[in-house]
Parts: C-alpha cells; sequence; structure tokens
C-alpha cells in the first residue's frame, strides 16, 4: 500500500469537497492540485482524471444528505403533487443542456482545455462576471424568484443553459448556475438552492459514465483509493454546504470573486516567472 498516494487522493478529495459548490471551480482546484503534487504522476493520468469525475459523486451525497427531506417530498409527491412534479420537471430541464453539450464537447475540452493556463484565465474572468452580478443586483434589485417551488420550466432552462460554460475548467459549475441565475432573476438563495439540485443529476451523472467508460482502465484493486477519495469529498462537502446555506443568507459572493482574481493572477505570475512549473 503507497501511504503517500493515498494521502494525495484524500487531499484531492478534501479539495474536491470544499470546492465543487463554492464559486470558484472543483475542477479548477483539481488540476492545480494534481499540478502540484503529481497525482497523475503517482496513480496514472487517465486514472487520475476519471478519479477526479468519480469523488464529485462523494460531494453530492452530501447535497443530498442536506436536502433529504426536500428530495423525499419530491420523490413521493411525483404522483399526486403538482408541485413537487414542477420541481422535479425544473430539474430535468435544467440537467438536459449539460448531458447534451457534454456529449457533443467534452471529448475536445479534456484533450484541449485542462491546463493550468487555461483554468487561471477563466478563474480570472470568472471573477470579474461574479462583480458584475452582484454590482446589477444591488443596484436594481432584480429578483423576482424567492423560491425554487416559483421558477418556470423556462427559469430552469436558462440556467442549464448557463451551467453549460463550466465544461470550459475553471469556470466552476456552481458559478455559472448561481451567478446565471441571479442575473436571471432568480434570489441568491433561488439560484444556490436550486444549483445543488442541479448538480444531483450533473455530477453522478458525469461519475458514472467517466467511470462506465474508462472501466478499463480500473481494477478491484483501485477501489480503496477511490473510496479514500469519495470520503474525504463527503465529508468536507457536507461542512461545506452547510455553511453556504447560512453563508448566502447574509453576504454576497464578492470575496469569491477577488479569490478568483488573486488566485488566477498568482498562477500566471508564478508560471511566467518560472517560480513554480504548472503541469499541462
Amino acid at each position: 500500500m503507497d501511504i503517500v498516494l493515498f494521502l494525495k487522493a484524500a487531499v484531492m478529495g478534501i479539495v474536491e469537497g470544499l470546492t465543487e459548490f463554492l464559486p470558484i471551480s472543483s475542477t479548477g482546484h483539481l488540476i492545480l492540485a494534481n499540478a502540484l503534487m503529481d497525482f497523475g504522476g503517482s496513480a496514472g493520468a487517465e486514472k487520475a482524471k476519471v478519479f477526479e469525475i468519480a469523488i464529485q459523486t462523494g460531494a453530492i451525497f452530501a447535497v443530498i444528505l442536506v436536502y433529504m427531506q426536500r428530495i423525499k417530498d419530491t420523490v413521493t409527491g411525483l404522483g399526486t403533487d403538482p408541485k413537487a412534479q414542477r420541481f422535479a420537471l425544473n430539474v430535468v430541464i435544467g440537467f438536459l443542456p449539460a448531458v447534451v453539450m457534454g456529449l457533443l464537447l467534452g471529448k475536445m475540452v479534456k484533450e484541449h482545455l485542462f491546463s493550468p493556463t487555461v483554468v487561471a484565465t477563466t478563474f480570472i474572468i470568472g471573477g470579474f462576471f461574479i462583480m458584475l452580478a452582484e454590482k446589477l443586483t444591488a443596484r436594481y434589485q432584480t429578483s423576482r424568484v424567492e423560491s425554487m417551488d416559483d421558477m418556470t420550466p423556462l427559469d430552469a432552462l436558462k440556467v442549464g443553459l448557463v451551467q453549460c460554460l463550466a465544461l470550459v475548467p475553471g469556470t466552476s459549475r456552481s458559478g455559472a448556475t448561481i451567478i446565471g441565475g441571479m442575473l436571471m432573476g432568480l434570489s441568491r438563495k433561488t439560484a444556490t438552492d436550486y444549483s445543488f439540485f442541479l448538480g444531483i443529476p450533473t455530477l453522478v451523472g458525469a461519475g458514472a459514465y467517466s467511470l462506465y467508460k474508462e472501466r478499463a482502465l480500473l481494477s478491484l484493486a483501485d477501489l480503496p483509493l477511490f473510496l479514500t477519495g469519495l470520503v474525504f469529498a463527503f465529508l468536507s462537502a457536507w461542512v461545506c454546504v452547510r455553511w453556504l446555506i447560512r453563508y448566502v443568507s447574509s453576504h454576497n459572493f464578492m470575496p469569491f470573486a477577488w479569490y478568483r482574481i488573486a488566485f488566477g493572477v498568482l498562477i500566471l505570475v508564478t508560471a511566467h516567472m518560472g517560480w513554480i512549473t504548472w503541469a499541462e
């Protein structure tokens, strides 16, 4: 047993769990953590890519746990409750664009865009978009949807289309859906809650598809490593989701915008000066 490899897997899981639902890009942080720890060199480059996607399932289990009552109410009410039916339909509608775009562009994105340089650039651009959204929201008070139950199928489709931007590493799935939702009139809490629920089919589907597609790379011996990452992703995500729900009730996302810009600039500067070698 390679203890160092398992420690790296645990760190990768913690990074995934802490960043998946914040508007700062989990994929971007995983790429950078991989580059710094050489996780791909230890576990195998292709296997490491599957690992990064698979442990997202651990993070989404945390959302399922936190929102278990709402999920139960929706499932049990599908046959008779119009509110449950409308909510489930909105989740499906929001999920479908990512499926289509992922199948069409996923391979190209993995081959050409998964690099620290791309991540740094999208970090910075995303930070400025968060600032813009916060300033527009503060100035015009544009919220017209105060609850997920008030969302229309068109609202769901718009957020689902914006989620497709997260195919570009460093964009942030949660950032795209939350900030995009706010710009389209959802309240901060509604956009955050819907982003969580939209992540359930999106991340579980992506993880299952990746494991199935790359099954030839994996063996039973890989199970302990993957479980390590999954468990640590679950634990750190559970803490993060509960914190974020409280945070959005009285704070905006400006600190995350500044973080994204500062982190992106740091990567570009250190790479240009040769202080840190960010592996492509």
